[in-house]
């Protein structure tokens, strides 16, 4: 099993990563919000190395949590490597812990590949695993109209992470406005980022 790596990037694709390691170059599949960050040089990575009968895959993270969470995300029914990636790319671990521990499905559903049942199964699936209590819960749980934000910002091309974070950002008086509004509201918040 490899466990970790570190090594120079020699490539940055679509979904992951060439690591020269002493001459040899392991093609590592992170989450985009991690290669988002390198620009080449050193990394080292956690790994999680799934064999197949025809296939080797390895998948990295930053940290030992992240790894950690995609392992706990495979075991959940219907979830295989590509959605837990997926849902890692989306939404930070901290920000997904949260959501969890609240039941919030609309966050997760808003992952691509990710649809409202199947966002409901993984809330259920891992509530026992990642509970309340392990998860300082910060702010007032979404309704849905916070969904509703979270979908137009999202369907603007914002990842789920930046439409939570930006509607998290909103001020507390923000929170009876109208949809329209609380949107143009996070827009600005965004811009100035």
């Amino acid at each position: 099993m490899i466990g970790r790596i570190r090594g120079e990037v020699i490539e940055k694709r679509e979904d992951s990563l060439l690591v020269d390691v002493n001459g040899v170059g392991f093609v590592v599949h992170t989450p985009t919000s991690l290669l988002d960050t390198l620009d080449g040089g050193n990394v080292t990575l956690y790994t999680y190395l799934l064999v197949r009968q025809d296939d080797l895959t390895l998948y990295g993270f930053v940290d030992r949590e992240s790894l950690q969470l995609f392992r706990t995300l495979l075991g959940v029914p219907g979830i295989g490597p590509r959605v837990a990636l997926s849902i890692l790319s989306h939404v930070p671990v901290e920000m997904l812990r949260q959501a969890v521990a609240r039941e919030e499905v609309a966050l997760l559903a808003r992952v691509p590949g990710i649809g409202p049942k199947k966002a409901r199964q993984i809330v259920f699936a891992l509530r026992d695993k990642i509970g309340a209590e392990e998860v300082g819960i910060i702010g007032p749980p979404i309704t849905d109209a916070d969904s509703e934000v979270i979908a137009a910002l999202t369907a603007l091309g914002y990842s789920a992470a930046e439409a939570h974070a930006a509607l998290r950002a909103l001020p507390p008086e923000a929170r009876n406005q109208p949809v329209e509004e609380r949107v143009r509201l996070a827009l600005s918040s965004l811009a100035r980022l």
